[in-house]
């Protein structure tokens, strides 16, 4: 799979923005990539060296509005450690 459109966006909330302290960054990735690809693809976009990564595949949740029912889709982001010393840029998009 292209290393380009294997990483959706960066995931920049609270709790996300927290973890940067300790060199841990949150990007949502597709669904049907796998933990090696997905770290392969942020040292190549980033320029940056990963040293741990972690998965974690939200479901997809139920949504009403009105008498309509429907569903929120689910995704799959991954966190990654970076080597002490680093750091990493992300802007929201």
């Amino acid at each position: 799979m292209n290393n380009k459109f294997l990483i959706k966006k960066p995931l920049v909330t609270e709790k996300t923005t927290a973890l940067g302290k300790y060199g841990k960054y949150v990007f949502q990735v597709e669904k049907n990539a796998t933990v090696a690809e997905a770290k392969k693809a942020i040292e190549l976009i980033y320029g940056i060296h990963v040293v741990a990564t972690n998965v974690i595949n939200v479901k997809s949740k139920t949504r009403r509005l009105g008498q309509s029912i429907g569903m929120k889709p689910g995704y799959k982001k991954i966190i990654i450690t970076l080597r002490k010393g680093e750091k990493l840029d992300v802007v929201p998009q």
